[in-house]
């Protein structure tokens, strides 16, 4: 069985972050949307640091303006995940770019993303769920509308409640109203944190606001302490090797912590972050990782176990899931 073939679980990936490049051109081009600076001349997204990533981003979500263009991204994305060997998947889905945090609007959007994820699963063989995702740089008040869109559409597909954006923008703590409120509705929490912050951040994830995964968490390898009480409390990281390589946090998949928390006992997972804008799949983060770190077949069917364990979905899918995983055991 090839790298390529191994079945993959997936769960640290944006949904506008995974819209090809040509699709967002096609999206513009249809609606007369001139956003023709933040592509180079190859075509890709053309950004140069993390926050000039997150205007880049903010500027090709301007071209998804209703719920059909989140029908056709949703199945676009998944069937390259799906081609790339991913079998289940969660998605962040931000509320700010479904109808601006309007309950009404945001059922709407829900439904084209359920629709097509339906469509995948029968046409791709690949399973969706969605993590509600308020935007950290748009601030405690607007996360709060974003906890309620997430509290009443939580069910089978919305699962998970996370953040992200801008980690040096506020605090953590002043986001708790929102993770409680999703929490007491039966949803899983995740939160990104240690990418752009050092391990203290990690540790408000955990700490003040009860993340049972943390998106990213790389910097707590600068706290030797932290990482062994990461592996203790079995806290699962949603790494993301290609996105911090490309966005210069390490110089490359050999300096990643990856190796050595997995080392540690960490429950680490393999994710792509937003792959078109850092020129990853899932094949390419595996295959990345072999050489690197020379792991074999056995230590990436270990990491999507673990991965799938920590999934938000319910356990009759997880057992699904994990007949799949032992299928390719062979």
């Amino acid at each position: 069985m090839t790298i390529k073939s191994l079945p993959k679980v997936e769960l640290h990936l944006h949904l506008e972050g995974a819209a090809p490049p040509a699709f967002i051109r096609g999206l513009a081009k249809e609606k007369h949307i001139d956003i023709a600076g933040i592509f180079n001349e190859e075509g890709s997204y053309r950004f140069t640091d993390f926050w000039n990533f997150l205007k880049v981003y903010e500027a090709a979500c301007t071209t998804l303006t209703g719920p059909q263009e989140f029908y056709r991204l949703t199945l676009a994305v998944l069937e390259e995940s799906a081609a790339n060997g991913v079998i289940y998947s969660e998605t962040f889905l931000s509320p700010d770019f479904c109808g601006n945090r309007d309950l009404g609007a945001w059922r709407e959007y829900l439904h084209a993303i359920q629709e097509a994820a339906a469509k995948a699963q029968t046409d791709f063989g690949i399973t969706l769920r969605g993590i509600v995702t308020p935007i950290r740089h748009f601030g405690p008040e607007k996360a709060r509308e974003t906890a309620r869109c997430a509290v009443e559409t939580a069910g089978d597909f919305i699962t998970g409640f996370g953040i992200g954006g801008d980690e040096k923008s506020g605090e953590l703590k002043d986001f708790l109203w929102s993770f409680d409120c999703a929490r007491e509705a039966g949803l899983r929490v995740t939160a990104h944190a240690g990418e752009w912050k050092g391990p203290d951040e990690v540790r408000a994830a955990m700490n003040d606001l009860g993340a049972e995964r943390i998106g990213h968490g790389v910097r707590a390898i600068e706290d030797m302490a932290l990482v062994e009480e990461i592996a203790e409390r079995g806290v699962v990281l949603e790494l993301c090797p290609g996105s911090n390589v490309a966005l210069g946090i390490y110089p490359n998949f050999r300096k990643h912590p990856i190796g050595e928390m997995y080392d540690r006992g960490v429950k680490v997972t393999i994710n792509t972050d937003d792959p078109p804008f850092f020129h990853t799949t899932m094949t390419r983060e595996y295959d990345m990782l072999n050489r690197a770190f020379d792991w074999d077949e056995a230590v990436f069917r270990k990491i999507a176990r673990t991965a799938l364990d920590a999934a938000f979905c319910d356990a009759d899918t997880k057992t699904r899931l994990l007949n799949m995983l032992e299928q390719a055991d062979g």
